[in-house]
């Protein structure tokens, strides 16, 4: 999943971006109203991170904006040092899914990440079942039946995406944007989104027949439940 860190305070954007990368997120990083605009108007995210001290604009404005652009899903949560009730209410009342006064716990953070994502996609728990596949989004792991599946960091971000969003075609550019990040910085004659997909399934049909893993032909791919 990819997060966008809107925070102009250096160090505490340097310490979530660490905390988050090493938890398998593909994290970009905006000081600025402006920058952030740049990045949003270019790439989908999964979370946007958002602080509302911005050193061009009030963080509330960037939100305004962003909830006004058609067909986004990105959530986006506040993190702010402003903890008065009101700019709670504001923040969520304005679209926000959480809001997270500063200084904050990191693990507090990514609780609240994993909760979005079972709210987003419906989830009972952070483990998702898929043809006697499980996924755990918390401990990032793959298992058939007891066994664990060693999966490289790209291959897990790849099936859990599949996953979450089974039943949709998802492009190659798609998932390269959740993946990999910034899409213009990636050389789209390139066909490692397809090196790693086989890779994938081939360390996936070890344990099954993955007749549900489809190839969408010049698209992309789905995974049919």
């Amino acid at each position: 999943m990819n997060v966008l860190i809107v925070e102009d305070e250096k160090s505490l954007a340097l310490e979530i971006d660490e905390f988050l990368s090493r938890e398998g997120f593909t994290v970009e990083h905006a000081r600025t109203r402006r920058s952030a605009e740049e990045k949003i108007f270019v790439n989908n995210y999964d979370f946007i991170l958002l602080d509302l001290g911005l050193p061009d604009s009030d963080g509330f404005d960037l939100l305004k904006m962003f909830k006004k652009l058609p067909n986004r899903t990105d959530a986006v949560i506040i993190l702010t040092a402003r903890g008065a009730v009101d700019d709670r209410i504001k923040g969520l009342e304005e679209g926000a899914d959480d809001y997270l006064p500063k200084p904050f716990s990191l693990n507090e953070l990514l609780a609240r990440m994993h909760a979005i994502t079972r709210r987003k996609h419906k989830l009972d728990s952070n483990e998702i079942n898929i043809k006697g596949f499980r996924i755990n989004i918390q401990n990032r792991t793959v298992m058939y039946n007891d066994e664990r599946i060693n999966l490289t960091k790209k291959e897990f971000e790849i099936f859990n995406y599949l996953v979450l969003n089974k039943n949709r075609v998802i492009s190659r550019t798609n998932l390269t944007e959740h993946v990999w990040g910034d899409v213009l910085e990636i050389n789209s004659d390139s066909n490692f989104v397809d090196v790693h997909v086989k890779n994938l399934r081939k360390k996936l049909s070890a344990f099954a027949p993955l007749d549900w893993f489809e190839t969408v032909r010049s698209i992309g791919y789905r995974i049919n439940i």
